[in-house]
């Protein structure tokens, strides 16, 4: 089901990608640097790819969900061991989100 309102992702994460996404910030330090400085590039490098219909001219950050899964100001990522310890809220979460922001277990 599409969320046509607002910022961010326009459709849930593919459950591989949350996958791999929560796999890369529990072990990869590079990627977990990488998400830190840039979410949507994070996305892709974990297997985001835009949906079908989604608009040739958006900005795919905003598309990706690269927009709401940016950390805060002033946030910092949690430890690979605090992600690993959420990964089960942390997939549920991900699995559904759409126009949210940074879930607070990926945060420090």
């Amino acid at each position: 089901m599409a969320n046509t309102k607002g910022r961010g992702p326009q459709h849930p994460l593919d459950p591989k990608v949350v996958r791999r996404l929560l796999d890369l910030l529990s072990s990869d330090d590079g990627f977990r640097e990488l998400f830190q400085r840039d979410a949507h590039a994070a996305l892709v490098e974990a297997g985001w790819i835009p949906p079908q219909d989604a608009e040739q001219d958006a900005d795919m950050a905003e598309v990706s969900g690269g927009t709401c899964l940016q950390l805060t100001s002033g946030a910092t990522l949690a430890s690979k061991e605090q992600i690993r310890g959420a990964r089960a809220k942390l997939e549920s979460t991900l699995n559904q989100i759409q126009n949210l922001t940074c879930p607070i277990e990926l945060q420090a």
